[in-house]
């Protein structure tokens, strides 16, 4: 039995997928014939050597010097002039973009819709799957998967849909496997398929692509397809196939995760809350053993971590055995990060950056949508953390139930007081996940699509998105010391890069 695991464009190309390299760890262990393949980095690197009839000058000149570019964004001298790198990231995007516009499409370097197709109706998804022929990745796919089937002569095909971006052509993908390649049996799984399927109202319409669908982590359920008996642990993380120099970062970055689920999850109207996913976690000594298997094989610059929020646990480990490069992740506001010492002890463990979920500065609206956030604790946390040389990736959430202008105002005033301690802010506007409790205690109207993750809804206190978002433009922008820090975030790449303008000094050129 054999099984090709693909990662679907569009998605960011500043790390390889972690997903499938998971779950190829785990079918390896069972001696299981298996291949990963990470089709967003070579679907979208193709998308540079096309070229479009450009009139302006500005796409002339992003045409012209896109190899530079690309060349420039695997060094990390750029990361040290940030015009030079709003410039080219810009420059490239103008590239994608251009290629879209000529398909009427919208493509970025971090996105793609289709204006005529959307990723949250069955329907649509069913199209891109009898005319896969249309999608702008079709070239690339359609050969890269030829030769694999040809090479390896597959009895499965899985794909991982982490991403809505991913959707539509992921589904192009699953069309022309089904014509070209009928024989061989179809897997999909991913967050996407998961947060789909937690629908109480989910319907499978896609029977007619895809064989097999996968809810929750997929370790399970392929071993099982592939008539093997899981383990009590999973597999380690496997990335054999995969070529650490093709993506947009000046080193290879390892993306890691010690744990599945949060450990919190009390926050209302959070998918883990209202999807009921479980939370796992490695224990310590099995995190530092694939950690230290990973950093020798592959020499990553960067460490990092994607669990939902680094436990407490995982942050005494570091200190206790630093993994020997730089590393960030996502982290809660705990009582640990309150001691000056343990931040500075996480920062000569090698942390770079903390992301940070804060979501507002009302300490009201903290309690009633139970995130066990005290915004006294927090304003110490980031005073801690800037003494300890650490950068915030700060989240922030607009619009939620609890909130009106008012407590919108107080997030704007604790983010300006505190701005010399939050180096990138992350703003986000509050969507109702469909599948939550809380969904049915306002008056909501699903949308259109069958699929869709989240639902309208008329807020209790009428500060409804229009409301939210000229709130956000012509006050909280336009704050002089939150517009300084705005200006600070890498466009497109966001969080994925920022950690690598805090890393003064990092060898990473190739």
């Amino acid at each position: 039995m054999s099984i090709l695991l693909l990662s679907p464009p569009a998605a960011k190309i500043c790390e390889p997928p972690a997903g499938i390299a998971r779950l190829a760890g785990s079918l390896r262990e069972k001696n299981i014939s298996c291949v990963i393949c990470d089709l967003n980095i070579e679907c979208m690197g193709d998308l540079f050597s096309i070229q479009t009839s450009a009139h302006d000058t500005w796409s002339r000149r992003a045409y012209k010097n896109r190899v530079r570019h690309l060349e420039d964004l695997c060094s990390m001298n750029i990361y040290q002039q940030p015009d030079r790198y709003q410039r080219a990231v810009k420059d490239l995007n103008r590239v994608i973009s251009n290629i879209g516009r000529a398909a009427d499409l919208e493509m970025s370097l971090a996105n793609f819709t289709d204006p005529n197709h959307s990723p949250l109706k069955s329907a649509d998804l069913l199209d891109a799957a009898d005319q896969f022929e249309k999608s702008p990745f079709f070239s690339t796919f359609s050969h890269r998967l030829d030769y694999l089937v040809k090479e390896y002569s597959f009895d499965y095909i899985g794909i991982s849909f982490s991403y809505l971006s991913q959707a539509l052509s992921g589904f192009a993908i699953l069309g022309y496997i089904r014509q070209f390649h009928p024989a061989i049996k179809t897997v999909a799984g991913g967050g996407v398929i998961t947060s789909w399927m937690s629908n109480p109202l989910w319907q499978n319409r896609f029977s007619r692509y895809i064989d097999y669908l996968v809810k929750g982590p997929g370790e399970k359920a392929l071993l099982e397809l592939m008539g093997h008996q899981p383990g009590l642990l999973p597999g380690r993380p496997d990335f054999t196939d995969i070529d650490f120099g093709s993506y947009l970062a000046p080193g290879p970055v390892l993306p890691y995760a010690a744990s599945d689920g949060c450990y919190w999850k009390k926050c209302t109207f959070c998918p883990d809350h209202a999807e009921n996913s479980c939370f796992t976690q490695n224990s310590p000594e099995r995190v530092l053993e694939e950690i230290s298997e990973l950093i020798s094989r592959h020499k990553p610059i960067l460490l990092h971590f994607l669990d939902n929020a680094m436990s407490p646990a995982l942050l005494t480990t570091l200190i206790k055995n630093p993994p020997g490069i730089a590393w960030y992740g996502f982290c809660r506001f705990g009582q640990e990060l309150e001691s000056p010492e343990f931040c500075h002890a996480l920062k000569k463990s090698g942390c770079v950056m903390l992301k940070l979920g804060l979501e507002s500065g009302s300490q009201d609206v903290l309690d009633q949508m139970n995130k066990g956030i005290n915004l006294n604790r927090a304003a110490r946390i980031l005073e801690n953390l800037r003494e300890a040389g650490i950068a915030t990736y700060i989240y922030l959430l607009f619009g939620t139930p609890y909130e009106a202008e008012k407590e919108a105002r107080l997030t704007m005033d604790f983010v300006a007081k505190h701005h010399q301690a939050i180096t990138f802010l992350n703003l986000a506007i509050f969507n109702m996940p469909v599948c939550s409790s809380e969904a049915q205690s306002v008056f909501n109207r699903f949308s259109d699509g069958d699929l869709s993750l989240y639902c309208n809804f008329d807020h209790p206190k009428g500060w409804d998105r229009k409301s939210v978002r000229l709130f956000l433009h012509k006050c909280f922008r336009k704050t002089p010391q939150i517009n300084t820090i705005i200006q600070r975030d890498p466009p497109f790449f966001t969080s994925n890069h920022a950690p690598f303008f805090c890393m003064s000094g990092a060898g990473g050129n190739r």
